[in-house]
């Protein structure tokens, strides 16, 4: 299917909340096509160059090839009159081809990637659930409206990868991770890093 994506220095993953303030001419008409007809927009992880286009002959940025559908569920006008839009992260895709449209917006011909399985959690994730569990207790996080299943190893790996403090590229690579299992394990790791970090500050 086609779609038009919307490249960021940001991840985001099946099931979280984008918040986004929208003010260039070609991203609000997106926005405004995707609710007319009901559609959705590709985030997609920017690997070089930028997503703002200040001169005209400048090139779109190099993104990755796996990224995460979005729909728009809550819009409002923001107090310094940009448009706030919240996207909800649906399903994964990979990019096959892209051109863009005279506005400069970035179009994509995709294939939506297999459904991963829900996965079952065990004693060794323990830390991970204790961890998570912490997290969206946390005031800033409580706002976001996140929803997590925790008998799910699929929704708390993709709810750990999305709110740990680590890189936007090691966040793209857990998404690009197929199996459950395999991102757990991964942020098991870099869980044991950052805290490894931390303690040798």
């Amino acid at each position: 299917m086609d779609i038009p994506l919307f490249p960021l220095r940001t991840v985001l993953f099946p099931g979280g909340n984008l918040p986004l303030r929208l003010f260039e001419p070609r991203y609000l008409d997106m926005v405004s096509r995707c609710m007319r007809e009901g559609t959705g927009f590709g985030v997609v992880l920017i690997r070089s160059g930028s997503e703002a286009r200040t001169e005209r002959d400048a090139q779109p940025p190099d993104i990755f090839s796996v990224g995460t559908q979005a729909v728009i569920v809550d819009f409002n006008q923001l107090s310094d009159g940009l448009l706030g839009v919240v996207g909800k992260g649906t399903e994964k895709f990979r990019v096959l081809e892209t051109w863009e449209l005279p506005d400069h917006l970035l179009m994509g011909r995709v294939q939506a990637l297999p459904e991963e399985p829900v996965g079952e959690l065990t004693e060794a994730h323990t830390e991970l659930l204790d961890i998570l569990q912490e997290l969206v207790r946390h005031p800033m996080i409580e706002k976001l409206g996140l929803e997590v299943d925790f008998d799910s190893a699929r929704s708390v790996s993709w709810r750990l990868a999305e709110l740990l403090p680590i890189e936007p590229e090691i966040k793209q690579s857990l998404l690009q991770m197929n199996l459950p299992r395999e991102r757990l394990a991964e942020l098991n790791r870099l869980v044991h890093k950052l805290r490894g970090d931390r303690a040798a500050e």
